[in-house]
């Protein structure tokens, strides 16, 4: 099944959450919605799910987190992060698998937007977080997570650009990242692996990405 976009109806700034039904089904970041109580896990519930496995988090920014409370409350959810959090089940480590969905999918270990920010990386999708995203009003066809901020680093962030390609199956044809739209290789001539060279060659150029950071 598709992944579900369970935020999309935000109307102020949060992730791009992603559920993902099947045997083991899984939410991708739990988001947040500013100013709607439980709202993530009312769209959850909206969309039908009666039960909801686990929880894994790209990375533990406040967008990314905002509800995982509400979520977990609501479905008992497994939570799986890399770095520590009140309500982690287990630690996520670099070349586990996880199930997500239906889809058997590595974690990579992608530091430099966050010091604990993992990627999915499965044979048909990957779950880039906010490390590598298509279109973020910086770039439209190919960008990367910010580093201007305390605690970042362009250069983990290349490596873990780096990395992504390294283990990068050819036949993963679609991205679903942190923020901005989803990418899909069918829609254009461009296979993912070549939107994820462009945003690392763009981030390998170590100009500020925004004109004021």
């Amino acid at each position: 099944m598709e992944p579900i976009t369970v935020t999309a109806d935000a109307e102020e700034f949060t992730c791009n959450a992603y559920l993902v039904v099947g045997d083991e089904t899984t939410l991708v970041d739990a988001g947040t919605m500013p100013g709607v109580e439980d709202a993530v896990a009312d769209a959850l519930a909206d969309a039908g799910v009666d039960g909801l496995d686990r929880v894994v988090i790209t990375h533990q920014h406040r967008d990314h987190v905002g509800e995982l409370g509400a979520v977990v409350e609501r479905f008992d959810a497994e939570v799986l992060a890399y770095a520590d959090h009140p309500l982690r089940d287990a630690a996520l480590g670099d070349g586990d698998e996880v199930v997500v969905g239906d889809e058997s999918c590595e974690v990579v270990y992608t530091p430099g937007h966050a010091d604990d920010h993992v990627s999915l990386v499965g044979a048909e999708r990957l779950y880039s977080g906010d490390v590598v995203v298509y279109n973020d009003g910086a770039f439209d066809d190919g960008s990367f997570g910010r580093t201007d901020m305390a605690g970042q680093s362009r250069e983990r962030l290349i490596e873990s650009l780096r990395e992504i390609l390294n283990r990068l199956p050819d036949s993963t044809r679609a991205m679903f990242p942190g923020h901005g739209d989803i990418y899909r290789a069918v829609d254009g001539p461009e296979t993912l692996r070549e939107v994820i060279e462009r945003a690392t060659e763009r981030a390998e150029r170590r100009e500020p990405k925004y004109p004021d950071g």
